[in-house]
């Protein structure tokens, strides 16, 4: 058995989704367990009306959700001919607009969205996607059946960034898509949605569809998760910033985990937690490019010739920068600042110290002006904004000579606030200016891979 996602952009249209069905039809020896986004662009809007409904604006609700079904329509009418299982597409189609508006009739009518109603509106993009992409695969004569997340993905009560129930999860895959699987030749279902023990919908944060991948396919024990997007696989730096960056054949379960966490957007950071546990390969691969081989992301990969293998990076950083004499041979100082990070849920990517000073970046600000205030009280803090984090990741960096001397000669000239290595074995990482942050990579991309 193996596990496929889709992402949004792989069924965007029904050009995308003709290319899905090839995809398909040549893993079916493998007994594929197909895990679709929601077309491109379509959790973003379902938010958008959420937010619309709570505002007032329920016009603009109204022609919001009169495109999405614009939009699903058009690609049900171009991709099935059957007339007889068009109409059960549409007739689906329908009952999800219709729900969707009823929903945000109740909203507009509250003047309220809660993190609940949030989660619930959001997952009519999968539920849509899949309904469709089954039934198209269903007219091109495959045994396809459609089963919903809610029916085994057991998650936490956080609606929309939950956690998932493994041994829970475990039991309903055996009794939902494994005798499923058996009978026919593929199962479809949705990514990023689960369900709460009280039966409310939830979701995983952004992105969580290739979660969804993993964790089935770590609950399974499938023999390769793929993660189908629209690049060719992990790629050495950011495409828009270096030209024709080289595509990494295979990456450690370690590298790719900084590559996510620092920045790199064709992994979800949670995506390979549940597949590194469980040894089991993950492949990024390119829909519009199926012939292409993709990265192999594994837990054990050949030496390479390259002590690199990417640089990636976070733009519009901040740093506080906080200061006190207190913090001189006493002890508890850092557990006094993380309490109040902890308190407002907020997350920290880089840390320095010195004898009386911590600097640390961050990535989310939405309670800056709180936690700085709460940190003043006992030292003196402040703000560095317009910041952009760069990360080079490769394998045991830390224990590679010369490495730090290459990396200064082409950054030497640049503005840097703060520089963290010890903490990892495979990764430097750096802070510079918003604006010089291209010119760093392209001169560091050239420098380890020309």
């Amino acid at each position: 058995m193996i596990v496929i996602k889709f992402g949004g952009t792989s069924v965007k249209d029904a050009l995308s989704i003709k290319r899905v069905l090839g995809i398909i039809k040549s893993r079916l020896n493998n007994k594929p367990i197909v895990v679709s986004s929601a077309t491109a662009g379509t959790t973003d809007k379902l938010i958008s009306i959420g937010n619309d409904a709570m505002k007032g604006n329920f016009e603009k609700v109204v022609k919001s959700i009169f495109e999405i079904k614009n939009r699903h329509l058009t690609i049900i009418y171009s991709l099935i001919k059957s007339e007889k299982i068009k109409l059960r597409a549409e007739k689906k189609l329908f009952e999800q607009i219709s729900e969707l508006s009823d929903l945000t009739k109740g909203i507009y009518l509250l003047k309220e969205l809660s993190d609940r109603t949030l989660a619930k509106i959001s997952s009519y993009g999968e539920l849509i996607s899949t309904n469709i992409l089954n039934y198209y695969l269903i007219e091109k004569g495959l045994n396809s059946v459609l089963i919903n997340a809610v029916d085994y993905m057991v998650t936490d009560s956080s609606y929309i960034n939950a956690e998932p129930d493994f041994t829970e999860i475990k039991k309903r895959l055996k009794k939902t898509i494994i005798p499923e699987l058996r009978k026919n030749d593929v199962v479809i279902t949705q990514g990023f949605i689960g369900i709460s023990s009280d039966m409310n919908i939830t979701t995983f944060s952004r992105g969580g569809s290739d979660y969804t991948a993993s964790i089935i396919g770590a609950s399974i024990k499938a023999k390769e998760i793929e993660i189908w997007t629209d690049v060719d696989g992990i790629l050495t730096a950011d495409p828009r910033i270096v030209k024709s960056p080289k595509i990494l054949n295979e990456i450690s379960f370690k590298e790719a985990a900084e590559l996510a966490f620092f920045g790199a957007k064709v992994l979800h950071p949670s995506t390979i937690e549940p597949a590194i546990k469980n040894n089991i390969p993950v492949r990024i691969l390119n829909s519009h490019k199926p012939e292409k081989t993709g990265t192999i992301i594994k837990g054990k990969i050949k030496n390479s010739n390259f002590a690199v293998k990417s640089i990636t990076s976070k733009r519009n950083i901040k740093i506080l920068n906080i200061y006190s004499t207190k913090m001189l041979f006493a002890h508890g100082f850092l557990k006094k600042i993380f309490e109040i990070f902890d308190k407002y849920k907020t997350s920290v990517d880089l840390i320095t110290t010195s004898e009386v000073n911590v600097s640390l970046t961050l990535e989310n600000s939405n309670n800056i002006s709180q936690i700085m205030k709460e940190i003043s009280e006992f030292a003196e803090v402040k703000l560095e904004e317009n910041k952009a984090l760069v990360c080079i990741v490769g394998n045991n960096l830390k224990f590679l000579k010369g490495i730090e001397k290459r990396i200064f000669k082409v950054i030497g000239d640049f503005k840097i606030s703060m520089i963290s290595q010890g903490a990892s074995l495979i990764n430097i990482s750096f802070v510079v200016e918003n604006n010089d942050l291209e010119v760093v990579i392209k001169n560091l991309h050239k420098e380890f891979f020309k």
